[in-house]
């Protein structure tokens, strides 16, 4: 389109969100990414660099904000479908899938554990195994952490899933994934949706139950750490029934 002398040129985008390609390079956030590092970028601008583009009316961290607002939290958004993703304006299937996948990567990276990690024997290690995808469970979820001989990490198995605040789980589940990775002792962890950590009954008597199975089979149940959030009244996120004393039969 001809431009008339003295007639502005109109911006590709509604007067206060230009184009990231029209502000200047130290301002974008790859460029600032590259010279000042991720923790320099807020979570709109690094959701920018994966959007890559807004649309008319916003630029690609004006859709980051507008995620960010729609989901209302970074937890709530690494929930969110594809479906859901591409029911916001400017999010179209590729930036859908390209923020999913993102997501997805990192909660693997939380997941990935090497065996030479040393010993598992603090709660808070175990917590952090499962930390980041216990947060994303809306109902009671169970993992298995099994171990070897000298207490390094096997791997972590999800067994069961539950209703909002109950779980079940057979000792059977639980020893068959044990046998089958020739563990030697294990853990288990299961989640609170509630955020408060305290074990109810139900996981005091699930928890001896299978301390009472593992002496059968002689493979050590040294742990229960359930998982919630942390508060103003709790420091720590998780308990651990061996510290609470509640483990013995």
């Amino acid at each position: 389109m001809r431009v008339k002398a003295g007639q502005a040129k109109r911006p590709a985008v509604a007067s206060g969100h230009l184009r990231l390609k029209d502000q200047p390079p130290a301002e974008r956030p790859r460029e600032r990414l590259v010279h000042r590092g991720a923790e320099a970028l807020t979570s709109a601008e690094l959701l920018a660099i994966l959007l890559r583009t807004g649309h008319r009316n916003a630029n690609a961290v004006d859709l980051g904000h507008e995620l960010l607002r729609r989901f209302g939290s970074l937890h709530a958004l690494a929930q969110a479908t594809v479906e859901e993703l591409q029911a916001v304006k400017g999010v179209g299937r590729d930036k859908a899938v390209t923020v999913a996948a993102a997501f997805a990567l990192a909660r693997r990276l939380v997941e990935e554990r090497i065996d030479d990690s040393g010993p598992l024997r603090d709660p808070e290690a175990v917590a952090r195994l499962v930390r980041e995808e216990a947060r994303l469970c809306t109902v009671e979820t169970f993992w298995v952490v099994l171990l070897n001989t000298r207490h390094r990490l096997i791997k972590v198995e999800k067994i069961s899933q539950g209703t909002l605040d109950t779980i079940l789980v057979h000792p059977r589940e639980v020893f068959r994934l044990a046998i089958v990775a020739n563990a030697a002792a294990l853990v288990l962890v299961h989640n609170h949706p509630s955020g408060d950590p305290t074990p109810s009954e139900s996981d005091v008597r699930v928890t001896r139950d299978l301390v009472r199975a593992g002496q059968l089979l002689r493979i050590e149940l040294l742990d229960h750490v359930i998982v919630g959030r942390a508060s103003e009244i709790r420091s720590r996120d998780f308990v651990s029934l061996r510290e609470l004393g509640l483990m013995y039969v």
